[in-house]
């Protein structure tokens, strides 16, 4: 009986700690950004510590597995602070499966933010693939270039918990045996990659934000758009292609140069001068 109250009493004393600690969060009395993120790694790259302190490790499987490459520090980075750039930069990719493997010891809410850059290919359907986490699918044909661009930086964050031995992400749970492996996936254009990840204690609203992108804003002629896609689907008309409204925007259109092109229909009337004059000519001489 003795020990039965004690368990009870333990358990207390471990929910209300939990309770203040997260308490202590919301009040801004916490751990910092940094100090809750317990992995942090800056793959094919060397180490960093970016503006908000975190220390991003060298990749670790530098000479064990896929390829490094800083093809991308010839470029500037947009969305992404000056000093921070080089993680978007270097990346490291390989040409089948491959991905990092991260300890966790305790239990809680977890963020996985994933970086990346499109800094070789000009357009999109050029490379995709996708991302598992200990067996799950959590990112499905990504296409960086259509997300964002070229040379852009565009975060993908993934939230899951970890409780009584079971990872749950989204809406799916597994047994957990105190390793998250990260996979990015050999998908059917080109290679993965991956350019910097890290793991936090926390919600998605903790992730810092990155800069906002001016083809990504939301327009005025964006809610037109969105409110006529909706009339349309109530009068039973064809709906739009999902994600358009947020392609990004390379410029102006350019004209047609064929559309102004009225030839084919001057020919038949140089056919018929052409005709017409020898005729009369003709006909004057008689």
């Amino acid at each position: 009986m003795q020990r039965v109250t004690a368990q009870l009493v333990a358990g207390l004393l471990a929910a209300v700690l939990s309770l203040l600690s997260e308490q202590c969060w919301a009040d801004g009395g916490g751990p910092s950004l940094a100090e809750r993120v317990i992995w942090a790694v800056n793959a094919g790259g060397e180490a960093h510590v970016d503006v908000h302190g975190i220390h991003f490790k060298k990749d670790p499987l530098e000479g064990k597995i896929g390829k490094a490459s800083d093809y991308g520090v010839r470029l500037p980075i947009l969305r992404s602070s000056p000093e921070d750039q080089i993680l978007y930069q270097t990346e490291r990719y390989n040409e089948d499966t491959f991905g990092y493997d991260v300890p966790i010891r305790e239990e809680g809410d977890y963020i996985l933010v994933m970086k990346y850059a499109e800094v070789y290919f000009a357009q999109s359907q050029q490379k995709v693939f996708d991302v598992r986490l200990n067996g799950h699918m959590v990112v499905k044909d990504l296409d960086i270039f259509e997300r964002v661009g070229h040379s852009t930086a565009h975060d993908e964050i993934v939230p899951f918990s970890i409780r009584r031995g079971k990872l749950s992400v989204q809406g799916e749970v597994s047994t957990f045996n105190g390793k998250l492996t990260v996979e990015f996936v050999k998908g059917y254009y080109d290679n993965p990659k991956i350019c910097a990840l890290y793991v936090m204690k926390g919600t998605q609203e903790d992730v810092p934000k990155l800069q906002p992108h001016p083809g990504l804003e939301k327009t005025d002629d964006d809610d037109e758009d969105e409110e006529d896609r909706e009339e349309g689907e109530e009068g039973g008309k064809k709906k739009a292609p999902a994600g358009s409204k947020y392609r990004v925007q390379s410029g102006p259109r350019t004209p047609n140069p064929y559309a102004a092109d009225n030839s084919s229909l001057m020919f038949p009337i140089l056919v018929a001068f052409g005709v017409f004059i020898p005729t009369l000519f003709c006909l004057c001489r008689l």
